[in-house]
């Protein structure tokens, strides 16, 4: 079949992933719920096993886009270092345009250290460094003329990425928005941005952050983001995800697969869902679709080594339950 042409946009990061049984989880003293990952102060702490990978959302949702057969571009921003010219190679090698990434000449590429722990859970210790700036100079806004737009974090920059949205508008691009956490920290001052959006994709804290509302049922969260004609996504790690348009909503289960990381499954269901939802498949199958690209990225290290190579096969989805909910 043929594909739109996608256009992400957001953060590029290179990833060091270190691995060791002597990285703890346990509960954080004086904070009922929250759990903390620690090591022994002053100690020397053995690595197990150290992956170096590419990684941030524009990256990692363009990997998903580009392996599904859609023609792919990304606009980032990233150092004039090694670590940028690695992040050009490896999306290069993905048949990824990179014509549209700023090179900033005197700033460091982002770089996250991710201290994972057995399970797959971790803390990701970031330096944002070039993906920090965005500009409506590096975002180029004229150049936004492709079919579906995947927009991730930008750092906190509400103001542009509510110009790329009505960019977006103007041009008749379908624009999917998976906001990143200095975004969200906006709250209600969002809603300009998510009136222009088809496709809203977050977790459920994130859902909490947007709503202004505590309860932990998703559904409900659905229904107080939903607008009229737009698809929201609510995703909740094992739990599932949840999809609402209209006055309809959908859950689809996980299969309940262990995890070796974590990071990048946001990146890998948003992007996959929204590939389904492009393609002009049905809510239903997006929700398949984007919890097995999630569920292969965590059974590996590194946010793209596991995405999907190709679109699943219908037998291969039978895997996933949906319920109307």
């Amino acid at each position: 079949m043929s594909s739109p042409t996608v256009l992400t946009i957001g953060s590029a990061t290179r990833d060091v992933f270190l691995f060791s049984k002597l990285f703890k989880v346990m509960p954080m003293p004086g904070s009922p719920g929250v759990m903390a990952e620690c090591v022994t102060l002053g100690a020397k702490i053995d690595v197990d096993e150290l992956t170096i990978a590419t990684g941030g959302g524009a990256t990692n949702a363009a990997a998903t886009f580009a392996n599904l057969g859609f023609m792919t571009s990304i606009m980032s921003r990233i150092g004039d270092d090694a670590n940028g010219r690695e992040i050009l190679t490896d999306l290069a090698s993905r048949t990824i345009n990179t014509s549209l990434v700023t090179i900033a000449k005197k700033e460091m590429t982002a770089y996250s250290t991710l201290l994972t722990a057995e399970g797959g859970e971790r803390t990701a210790l970031v330096f944002r460094g070039a993906s920090a700036n965005f500009t409506e100079k590096d975002i180029k806004l004229s150049k936004i003329t492709a079919h579906v737009v995947y927009l991730t974090s930008l750092a906190g920059n509400v103001a542009l990425a509510l110009s790329i949205a009505k960019a977006c508008e103007r041009k008749g691009s379908m624009l999917a928005w998976n906001p990143g956490g200095q975004e969200l920290k906006s709250g209600r001052g969002l809603d300009p941005i998510r009136k222009l959006v088809s496709v809203l994709i977050v977790n459920l804290q994130e859902a909490q952050l947007l709503t202004g509302k505590s309860s932990t049922d998703p559904k409900m969260q659905c229904e107080l983001l939903a607008l009229p004609g737009q698809i929201v996504v609510i995703t909740d790690g094992q739990n599932g995800a949840w999809a609402r348009k209209d006055k309809s909503t959908w859950h689809c289960r996980t299969t309940g697969i262990s995890s070796i990381s974590r990071t990048g499954a946001g990146d890998a269901f948003g992007s996959a869902f929204t590939a389904a939802i492009a393609n002009n498949l049905s809510i239903e199958d997006a929700l398949r679709i984007g919890t097995m690209n999630a569920e292969s990225v965590v059974q590996h290290v590194g946010a793209k080594a596991g995405i999907l190579r190709a679109w699943p096969k219908e037998r291969d989805l039978g895997a996933y339950r949906i319920r109307k909910v």
